[in-house]
């Protein structure tokens, strides 16, 4: 399992690396995206607080996430689909789907931080909190969407079901990332962001774990 794992991950940053302007573009879209809302905060009149600097960084990687992770499934052919269906198991192709999805939402996310932090200035005070937080949501955002753009692939109209079926479980993994992430910028105590860390993998817990157990059954459809 580990050796199919590997190489299926191994096959997606080929296929990545191949096509440069698909990892290209997401990073032009964080940067476009910043650098619109630098003009529209006129930063240079230091016209945003806190929250509104910490709301828009999340609402920008979410966006990202969605874009980057919705071509999971899409972007392969039938005819491929059906290659990998005589050559690895269920699991291990979902596993590698998240895994490496993952691995690329930490990519843009911290690129993505960098930039965010140098244009529109770095208010955080408790850097390490924060990017953990980074990590955390890297991680929650690939496992949940790489399991619903799998099923959303299954179906027509795939960008406006993923859209819809993920709203549910997204949107109290980003209420509990935002608290975090609040709490880094106030440079309050770690202690109180515990419940929401342990909160968040407990999600990203249950999400693999019904990924290797329902995902098997969508595969074979």
């Amino acid at each position: 399992m580990y050796k199919e794992i590997k190489a299926l991950i191994e096959k997606e940053i080929t296929l990545e690396l191949r096509q440069k302007y698909a990892l290209n573009g997401m990073l032009l879209y964080i940067v476009s995206t910043v650098y619109v809302c630098y003009l529209s905060f006129r930063m240079k009149a230091n016209q945003i607080d806190k929250i509104t600097w910490n709301t828009l960084f999340w609402i920008i990687l979410l966006f990202t996430a969605m874009n980057a992770i919705a071509k999971s499934f899409t972007q392969e052919r039938y005819g491929r689909l059906l290659y990998y269906y005589t050559l690895a198991s269920p699991v291990g192709i979902i596993i590698s789907k998240i895994v490496y999805n993952t691995l690329l939402m930490l990519v843009l996310a911290l690129a993505g931080f960098g930039v965010y932090a140098v244009v529109m200035g770095n208010p955080v005070e408790d850097i390490p909190l924060y990017l953990a937080s980074i990590v955390l949501g890297a991680v929650g955002f690939s496992s949940t969407l790489t399991m619903i753009a799998g099923i959303a692939s299954k179906a027509e109209n795939s960008a406006t079901l993923m859209a819809i079926l993920s709203f549910p479980v997204i949107l109290p993994m980003l209420l509990m990332l935002l608290k975090i992430s609040k709490n880094a910028l106030d440079g309050l105590d770690r202690a109180s962001s515990l419940d929401e860390v342990l909160m968040l993998l407990a999600i990203d817990a249950i999400v693999l774990v019904l990924s290797i157990i329902l995902f098997p059954f969508l595969w074979r459809s």
